[in-house]
């Protein structure tokens, strides 16, 4: 015999419960996948620092969908520095690269047309000194007269240059020795050099490299770089499309990297238990974000004279800087983001 209608309705709904919570899952899951890409695929070459952490919101971008999902098959080739990325865009090996504002300008100083489409991370005690104890390196001012390990042409020498003037130290009064970013830590340890100068991860690599006979110095107070995204600026400006695409990818990828911090800190898994702790500490301190911001074009200009003064590249004429950052993108992704006077 069956029971009260109630108690039957009761057992259904006690059976079909669980049926539609699995399915409302389902439909959440399709609905959370990016959309197909919108028309044809577009491959696109991106040299990237993807050791660095200012590059989480394109290794965001790529790894989570924000790419594909703009119809952009984005090709990541890793490089150790914002250098070795930029130099391989002009040399046509990638299509854009993850570069900081000093090799920028270098290009610029030597009539190479680079453009940055957007600068994508910002922090300050990302740069600094390492210096050996027992080679007397113990406060700033005991640089004078030091071998000092650096790679010449980037955000490391600027960094390294700027903090020696706060000493009053000139640069003749070091010896500077050109490594590549991933040998600094060698050269520190092996003894070729007393102090070495750099960013992140490679600071780290190089205090524990000499564990428990390093001093270190962070440079916040003399450059709070920017890294950026840039390209030639024929490949940028003859791909207008394509320039808006990445940064709609972009500007999804550096929301990811500042919402999400452990799934963004995962991104970087090759990195040490000591390197991923520290990550975890710092992370509060960095600022993803997509802009193209008036501070730019003023680092530009003071990291040119410094350029000029040093003799490092060009024949003493100042750019003008405006050429190197292509509004038109941004401004019609979000040109609320875009604060360059123009």
């Amino acid at each position: 015999m069956n029971g009260p209608a109630p108690a039957r309705r009761t057992v259904w709904l006690a059976a079909a419960l669980p049926l539609l919570a699995l399915a409302a899952v389902a439909v959440w899951r399709l609905a959370a996948r990016p959309a197909p890409p919108p028309g044809p695929v577009e491959v696109l070459r991106l040299a990237v620092n993807a050791e660095y952490v200012g590059s989480c919101p394109v290794l965001a971008a790529r790894g989570h969908g924000y790419f594909a999902r703009e119809g952009i098959d984005a090709l990541l080739q890793p490089y150790s520095s914002g250098k070795a990325s930029l130099e391989a865009v002009l040399q046509g090996k990638a299509d854009l690269s993850t570069v900081s504002d000093i090799p920028v300008v270098l290009a610029s100083l030597q009539n190479q047309s680079v453009v940055i489409i957007a600068s994508i991370f910002e922090a300050e005690r990302d740069h600094g000194i390492v210096g050996r104890l027992d080679r007397g390196v113990s406060t700033p001012a005991s640089l004078k007269g030091k071998r000092i390990g650096v790679t010449l042409g980037t955000s490391g020498q600027f960094t390294l240059e700027a903090f020696l003037n706060r000493q009053k130290l000139l640069p003749a009064e070091v010896t500077l020795r050109n490594y590549a970013p991933d040998q600094l830590a060698g050269a520190l340890a092996r003894g070729e050099v007393d102090a070495a100068a750099g960013w992140e991860p490679f600071l780290t690599g190089m205090t524990h490299a000499i564990a428990g006979n390093a001093a270190i110095f962070y440079g916040e107070d003399v450059y709070a770089g920017l890294f950026n995204v840039a390209g030639t600026g024929g490949y940028v400006r003859s791909h207008p499309a394509a320039m808006r695409k990445v940064l709609r990818a972009l500007i999804a990828g550096a929301r990811f990297c500042r919402d999400e911090p452990d799934a963004a800190r995962a991104l970087f898994a090759k990195a040490s238990a000591s390197e991923a702790q520290r990550l975890q500490a710092a992370w509060h301190g960095y600022q993803f974000g997509i802009v193209l911001d008036q501070r730019l074009l003023l680092a530009l200009e003071d990291e040119a004279r410094w350029a000029i003064k040093n003799r490092l590249a060009g024949n003493g004429e100042m750019p003008n800087f405006l050429d190197a950052v292509y509004l038109d993108g941004l401004e019609a992704v979000a040109p609320s983001a875009v604060t360059v006077i123009h």
